[in-house]
């Protein structure tokens, strides 16, 4: 009788107000990390949206392909983000090829699969966080730093004919698209506050890294 009780807690257990049996094995930060990884890869597919809308050219670099199908590859790849097409180039790699010269591939793509990764190295490629998982506010941090640089670079990198590499706020010399500053000042918010309360758990201070004068991303740590 016993061991039925003890077989039963759990399903009971999973049968209450919604709870679920692997929240047994969480702490409360591994709930709170569990909803900003949620966020930051809702925030990377409205971005996808976003751009391809206004770069249709890059799309169409892939015949065939559309912006549900650009979607559904990176949905499907729950951990490390890595495709051919890119060279199997991540995080700061490959946001770096969205302004390359020398690149001929979807920019787009390039861009979004870079910051999508980047954000999942942050979380330790983990969609989800239990009880063993660790993450480090600096990496937290650095990505967030990233991000602004990321957005510094869209607005003031260019073609040598003077032209964006991928439009975002600007048009024909008109800024008129403020949504991709909000979602982008979202993303900030989301890694600097994580790394806040990483930090905070870890009863460590969190220190900001230094730009680079050449304004370059900065890698994260392996």
């Amino acid at each position: 009788m016993r061991l039925l009780l003890i077989a039963l807690v759990p399903l009971f257990l999973c049968s209450c107000g919604g709870y679920e049996l692997k929240n047994l094995v969480k702490s409360d930060i591994d709930l709170v990390t569990d909803q900003f990884i949620t966020k930051t890869r809702e925030d990377v597919s409205e971005l996808v949206v976003m751009l391809y809308k206004r770069n249709p050219e890059q799309l169409a670099k892939n015949p065939g392909m559309t912006i549900e199908g650009r979607l559904a590859q990176l949905k499907v790849h729950r951990y490390r983000l890595q495709f051919l097409e890119l060279e199997y180039n991540q995080g700061t790699d490959a946001m770096n090829l969205a302004f390359s010269p020398s690149f001929t591939g979807d920019r787009v793509f390039a861009l979004v699969v870079g910051l999508g990764s980047m954000l999942r190295q942050a979380y330790a490629y983990q969609p989800e966080m239990f009880l063993p998982d660790q993450l480090e506010a600096e990496v937290l941090l650095t990505s967030a730093q990233n991000v602004e640089m990321l957005v510094w670079k869209l607005k003031n990198t260019r073609k040598p004919n003077g032209e964006h590499y991928i439009i975002t706020y600007e048009k024909w010399g008109v800024v008129d698209n403020l949504s991709f500053e909000r979602l982008f000042g979202e993303i900030i918010v989301l890694q600097e506050m994580m790394a806040g309360i990483v930090g905070d758990s870890d009863n460590r201070t969190v220190t900001g890294a230094v730009y680079a004068v050449s304004k370059v991303f900065i890698p994260l740590p392996i």
